[in-house]
């Protein structure tokens, strides 16, 4: 589970900013708060993130990814890591950015921090917490200095990984690649709990798709139904390789490779799985059926459904996945709203809520323009968030449950609205202006 993160000069946001699902003292639907009497802590399961466009919403998600693609993915010795600092202020776009996650792995909390330059990794620190005391496993300083605690079992592998490690690349990272196990379930959190959803994925769940007795298809076409969007099921459909709408280069390409495989491909929207077994090439592509006059099966492309209906297909396996008693997954999705009506939007909260008690360790966050989805009746208010940009053009964070004289029965949105809580555009434009009137 998430339980706090911060970001410090990355974008929008100068200053740093610390984002926490550690729930306050409110009662307010309590009952699906996650407890750990170990720690003495409460772990909220969902976070919204209000703000105007531009206010640093989407900056904030893309911190996200840049971690989990950085921790995951290993750079090539000369490639310049992906940093994008702050820029509004001369000195910033020198320094480094800095990342810290505070994670619940099991029974243990872990703090995992570095700073970076688009050159270099500067820092990095892996702390565990325990009940009664901090045990720092690893501190690395540039590319020379890591300090191990005396207790890890494989000390003298991880040094021998630390000299190997290059300065664009994370320790943690490299370990893991070099099979030593000891960071292995933090490196796993990045790559396998940590699921991040924007508002231009596509079917990130494709082959699950194609598969009908995959328990995901089943769910899917179970739950598409009961969403208004007209699709009945999803199925998977076999393509001629011949006939794929794919430039003959990249056919040709795929023919010549003698190796057997199995992926997709995206191309102009669409997606398609191929494989190839025994010099054999297949294809198929999703398609969507609906029920036509007198029932009969009409058949359409995905490319053909509504953006609405394909945003459900992408979101829709989150939220299934969410509900699950056993899941453990965190998800940030951008844009949750994106193309969707917003009763479609409440409902998958609110069905995503249902789910949730005091022992479930899922978790969603999202950022929104929808304001219908600011109701305490909904949400906590230390469950809602938002993102402004002062005047110098630095993004701020910030819980509405920092301010103390919001009610529980108090209506949140029109003070939200009203500008009395921050996070609104300052709309400074006149699009209709009076004309002047001569004397």
């Amino acid at each position: 589970m998430l339980i706090r993160f911060s970001v410090e000069n990355w974008m929008s946001f100068q200053e740093k900013a610390t984002f926490s699902m550690v729930a306050s003292r409110e009662r307010q639907h309590s009952e699906r708060v996650f407890r750990l009497p170990k720690f003495q802590i409460r772990l909220l399961p969902v976070a919204s993130i209000y703000g105007g466009n531009a206010s640093g919403k989407s900056n904030f998600w893309k911190a996200f990814k840049f971690c989990k693609e950085f921790v995951t993915d290993s750079l090539k010795p000369e490639k310049p890591i992906p940093i994008i600092p702050f820029r509004l202020v001369e000195d910033s776009s020198k320094n480094p950015s800095s990342f810290c996650f505070e994670i619940l792995l099991q029974d243990l909390i872990y703090e995992y921090s570095f700073s970076a330059t688009s050159r270099q990794v500067l820092e990095e620190k892996l702390v565990e917490i325990n009940s009664n005391d901090e045990k720092v496993l690893f501190h690395r300083k540039g590319k020379t200095s890591l300090n191990l605690h005396p207790s890890l079992k494989d000390s003298s592998f991880l040094e021998y990984a630390h000299h190997g490690t290059q300065p664009n690349q994370l320790f943690l990272s490299n370990s893991v690649s070099q099979n030593i196990s000891t960071f292995e379930p933090i490196y796993d959190w990045f790559r396998d709990t940590l699921q991040l959803v924007s508002p231009e994925s596509r079917f990130g769940f494709f082959e699950q798709f194609l598969d009908e007795t995959h328990p995901l298809c089943q769910a899917m076409n179970e739950a598409l139904p009961l969403l208004d969007t007209g699709i009945h099921e999803l199925k998977g459909e076999d393509v001629p390789f011949h006939s794929l709408p794919l430039p003959e280069e990249i056919k040709t390409h795929i023919q010549e490779d003698p190796f057997d495989m199995e992926g997709s491909i995206y191309h102009q929207g669409e997606r398609f799985v191929l494989a190839r077994k025994n010099a054999n090439l297949s294809a198929k592509k999703l398609v969507t059926l609906h029920a036509g006059q007198n029932r009969q099966e009409v058949k359409f492309s995905v490319l053909e459904e509504s953006d609405g209906s394909r945003r459900i297909i992408e979101l829709l396996p989150a939220f299934l996945d969410l509900a699950r008693h056993t899941s453990d997954r965190v998800y940030v999705i951008d844009e949750l709203d994106r193309s969707l009506h917003t009763l479609l939007t409440r409902r998958l909260l609110e069905n995503y809520l249902k789910t949730c008690s005091r022992a479930s360790r899922s978790q969603l966050l999202f950022t929104t323009h929808d304001v219908l989805q600011m109701d305490q009746n909904l949400l906590r208010r230390d469950e809602m968030w938002v993102t402004e940009r002062d005047q110098n053009g630095c993004s701020q964070l910030y819980s509405f449950s920092d301010y103390k004289d919001i009610r529980n029965d108090k209506d949140i949105r029109k003070s939200y609205l009203h500008g009395r809580l921050g996070g609104i555009p300052r709309i400074l434009m006149d699009l209709h202006p009076q004309p002047k009137i001569q004397n």
